[in-house]
Formats: structure tokens, C-alpha cells, sequence
């Protein structure tokens, strides 16, 4: 498979997570929820992009956090990365706002739940879809 289509299964993967969470969670809107002008195809657009937005805020932020805060995840056994994909997924949601995006986090505790149900659903949904070959 091609780095652009794992790419692209990739960012699918989380921008249909992303709205899993915001069926479950009404802290987290999309859409007509936030703009009562979005279509559907608007809302399916802004949650592609919102997926790429995460998904560069994580590839960038992460790392570094890991690294400055390895202490934190070694004496919390690592439940620390709840709270910092919380934070992540609330900068994401903050961002999108600020791009005009019609996407809305509101609070950390929507933004914690939220990072939970996005892992999960991503987490069975690359098992069901893998977004690359076995090299054995």
C-alpha cells in the first residue's frame, strides 16, 4: 500500500472517530450543530479536515511532550497520556475554531471523553481496516 493511501486510510479513520464522539458526547458538536447553515458534505469536509488538524497538532506536540514529561508517564504508569490527549484534542477543537471550522470542544472533560471514544474507535477500526501491509 502507498504512504498517500495508509495516509489517507489514516485521516478517514480518525475523522469517522471524531464523529462517533460527538453522537455520544454533546460537549463535542459538529456541523449544523454549531452552524445551522452546514450540509452534510460540509460536515463530513470538517471533519476530514478537524482529523488532519489532530492529527498534525499530534505528530508535532506529542513527541515533545513524551520526551519533557517522561518523568510524569513513568510515575503515573502512564495514565498522564489520557490528560495530554485530552489537551490535544481540546488545542485540535480550539484550532478548528479559529480556522472557522464549524467544530466546538467544549471543556476538558468532553475533550477527555471525547480522546477516550477517538482511541477506541480508531483502535477498531484499524482492526478492521489496516492501513498497511504485514511486511513479512
Amino acid at each position: 500500500m502507498s504512504n498517500a493511501l495508509a495516509m489517507t486510510i489514516r485521516v478517514i479513520v480518525v475523522a469517522v472517530a471524531l464523529w462517533v464522539a460527538t453522537l455520544i458526547l454533546s460537549d463535542i458538536r459538529v456541523g449544523t450543530e454549531v452552524n445551522p447553515n452546514s450540509t452534510t458534505a460540509s460536515t463530513i469536509g470538517t471533519l476530514v479536515v478537524v482529523a488532519i488538524i489532530f492529527g498534525v497538532v499530534n505528530a508535532v506536540l506529542k513527541p515533545i511532550i513524551k520526551v519533557v514529561g517522561c518523568p510524569l508517564y513513568v510515575l503515573t504508569l502512564g495514565l498522564i497520556s489520557l490528560v495530554v490527549n485530552a489537551l490535544l484534542l481540546w488545542l485540535a477543537g480550539w484550532i478548528a475554531g479559529k480556522v472557522g471550522l464549524p467544530f466546538a470542544v467544549d471543556g476538558f472533560w468532553a475533550a477527555f471523553w471525547g480522546a477516550i471514544i477517538v482511541g477506541v474507535v480508531s483502535f477498531l477500526l484499524h482492526v478492521l481496516i489496516p492501513d498497511r501491509l504485514d511486511q513479512r
